[in-house]
């Protein structure tokens, strides 16, 4: 497990943590529990209890919902130093979202009976934490935007763009087609017949499972043309 040392150094470059004082950050990674997860493992599902947040200190976390025909959306992937749980800790309910050990994972639960007294008594780390929250109901109404009034090429094409890169190379994503089409709101076999036309036009390319990016240009292109037509309406 990685130490206490470099989680607490992880805590402290993330925006909500920063703004507390060593002696609180000590005090809250104190009462921190240190939990590992392989690969694939579920770490929550939607309407769980909601009485912990978690900060990723190693791996990567996939936040998600199910649907009903038993596919996920896929709302988005957590590099080390980010946080997720906040909201049902926030509100004692239980979870909104799933959240799954994309890779091998270490995380650090913060349990809600210790951060609400270190929120009340820390005005700026409540500000920063409604922001945060802000910051992500934003980026699921732009989602839902999206699905409501783009087609399926330009959200894969924002999906490309937009999502981390893993490497250092920011145009090969190691992401399946079925992942593809959960972030993008579409279905397999419509990612597969949109990835096909753009390896043939030379956009992208798609080899040993990975998608590379061969023509970020026209992709961004082709994101900018449809915002044009959707401010239109």
């Amino acid at each position: 497990m990685t130490s206490t040392a470099h989680s607490r150094g992880l805590l402290e470059r993330s925006p909500l943590f920063a703004l507390m004082d060593e002696r609180s950050r000590r005090e809250l990674v104190a009462h921190a529990v240190p939990r590992g997860f392989g690969a694939g493992d579920p770490i929550c599902r939607l309407g769980d209890p909601g009485v912990s947040m978690m900060a990723v200190i190693a791996g990567t976390v996939r936040i998600s919902l199910p649907t009903a025909n038993g596919k996920d959306i896929i709302l988005v992937d957590l590099p080390p130093g980010e946080l997720f749980g906040e909201i049902a800790l926030l509100d004692g309910k239980p979870r909104s979202a799933s959240a799954t050990a994309l890779t091998k994972c270490e995380l650090l639960v913060l349990e809600r009976r210790h951060v609400i007294p270190f929120l009340e008594q820390n005005p700026a780390v409540c500000l920063k934490l409604m922001e945060m929250l802000c910051a992500r109901i934003r980026h699921s109404d732009e989602r839902m935007a999206d699905i409501a009034f783009f087609d399926l090429p330009t959200r894969l094409a924002k999906v490309l763009l937009n999502y981390p890169a893993k490497t250092r190379d920011a145009t090969r994503l190691s992401l399946s087609q079925t992942e593809l089409a959960e972030m993008a709101g579409g279905t397999r076999e419509n990612v597969n017949r949109c990835l096909r036309d753009w390896q043939r036009r030379g956009i992208v390319e798609s080899r040993a499972g990975w998608t590379i990016i061969l023509k970020a240009d026209e992709l961004r292109r082709l994101v900018a043309g449809s915002s044009i037509e959707a401010d239109q309406f």
